[in-house]
């Protein structure tokens, strides 16, 4: 921000002051607002974002003790702790601005005032300001990547044609800033990727910054996404940054990104198209400079179709897309994961001499893992947990679904995936469109599929 960049709010009972002083101000500095009755400061600050105050120390006729303006710079403070506010104090009165000082103003002028004085301390009023503003954005994104270097580290695993065409196209988009969108079914590792993508991008110094819509409440989107100012609405106790500020010149994963309700997509839109924010309860434009990638496992342009997904925000997300296949059609990639987890968990549960035999590997090949990665995962914690000899055998291994296991080998795909469709339109109660989403396919092929013989 340079000097000419500043808001200077001016509040004096004397109208001849204000006039004498925005005239001053008004060539050097972006916008200057004078007020001459101090109740208006407090709607005056939630209106705009101002860096400077200048407080008069009396406002009644005939007094002259200053506790008017140690008043309302206390109130000022309380609702914008970051502005700078210079006290303005008749000449004689050095012991009212050293009150007002440690009260905390940043500065004081004395009536009657030098020009070029006054402009110098606004000057430096407007660079102690922004330097309490980059002091809290640091604080605000340390308190975040404490949480990001907290995350637990994953790997992507797997030598499978399937799994090494993700990674080759992953490599290939990373060092370009294109929006991505990650499709594929829940536990596959979209995350993974995403952080594979920023680790390989030019913005890997930079925060990866995740946000997980299914989670987030609809009353919490513009909080969480934009951020908000103190006294925005009942909760909001201070100013916050949201997500899109803090990830800043780094990247911005928004996963689950298909449960975000249908009103509150075009304010994600226009977010993402203008690259500009406002937090909640502020008129100030803060411009962003993200790198956006998007993940989900429900089919966008079934909703689309649907009316339940904006088309035009598809598009913006959706430069590149990513699809992760199901861990059923990874083949071997499934024991590799299994000998991983098993690693893992037989290190932090002390069961090191711990290993998987041929025929519970041979179930595991037979399972079709609805809940992919993760449900491999957990399968394998409990039977290290469980397990009573250092061998873990079928009997070891205890799935989420039993039905959808089989004790022959599933022989043709075709089969493989008339048994899905059966079982996701069970699950659905028999609605076509909802059965359809969660597999990732259109409803027309759903039913076209489900049409042929057998």
């Amino acid at each position: 921000m340079s000097f000419q960049n500043g808001n200077i709010l001016i509040v004096d009972d004397n109208k001849s002051i204000l006039s004498t002083l925005e005239i001053l101000l008004s060539p050097e500095f972006r916008e200057v607002t004078a007020i001459s009755n101090p109740n208006q400061i407090p709607s005056e600050l939630r209106k705009k974002g101002y860096d400077v105050v200048l407080l008069d120390m009396n406002f009644s006729a005939g007094i002259n003790t200053g506790n008017e303006g140690i008043y309302w710079l206390e109130r000022i403070k309380e609702i914008a702790p970051e502005i700078s506010v210079v006290m303005i104090t008749a000449y004689g009165d050095i012991d009212l601005a050293v009150k007002a000082l440690k009260a905390g103003a940043s500065d004081f002028i004395l009536k009657p005032w030098d020009n070029e004085k006054i402009l110098a301390t606004v000057r430096l009023a407007i660079q102690l300001n922004l330097s309490k503003k980059e002091v809290k954005q640091l604080r605000e994104r340390e308190t975040v990547l404490k949480k990001e270097i907290n995350r637990d580290q994953k790997y992507i695993i797997g030598s499978s044609p399937q799994i090494l065409n993700v990674l080759g196209l992953a490599r290939k988009v990373a060092k370009t800033d294109a929006n991505i969108l990650i499709t594929g079914e829940n536990g596959t590792g979209k995350e993974i990727i995403a952080q594979e993508i920023h680790r390989l991008s030019n913005r890997a110094g930079e925060l990866l910054v995740t946000v997980d819509m299914g989670a987030l409440s609809e009353t919490l989107f513009e909080s969480e996404l934009f951020g908000h100012v103190k006294g925005a609405f009942t909760d909001a106790k201070d100013n916050r940054q949201g997500k899109f500020e803090v990830a800043d010149k780094g990247t911005l994963f928004l996963d689950e990104i298909g449960n975000l309700p249908l009103h509150l997509q075009p304010k994600l839109l226009s977010a993402i198209e203008n690259r500009q924010i406002s937090r909640i309860g502020s008129n100030t434009v803060i411009s962003t400079n993200i790198r956006l990638i998007s993940a989900t496992n429900r089919n966008l342009e079934s909703m689309v179709r649907d009316g339940l997904f904006r088309e035009d925000l598809l598009y913006r997300i959706n430069t590149i897309q990513i699809v992760l296949p199901p861990l059923r059609e990874r083949g071997n990639d499934i024991s590799i994961l299994a000998e991983f987890f098993l690693k893992k968990y037989s290190y932090r549960y002390n069961k090191t001499n711990l290993r998987i035999n041929q025929q519970a590997h041979e179930k595991m090949l037979r399972y079709q893992w609805p809940g992919n990665i993760r449900e491999l995962q957990h399968t394998i914690e409990k039977a290290v947990i469980l397990c009573e000899t250092s061998v873990i055998k079928p009997d070891d291994l205890f799935f989420r679904h039993p039905g959808i296991t089989s004790n022959r080998t599933v022989n043709t795909i075709d089969e493989m995936t008339k048994q899905m469709m059966l079982e996701a339109l069970e699950k659905n109660d028999g609605n076509f469109t909802a059965a359809a989403s969660q597999l990732g396919i259109t409803r027309q092929t759903l039913y076209n599929k489900l049409r042929k013989p057998g």
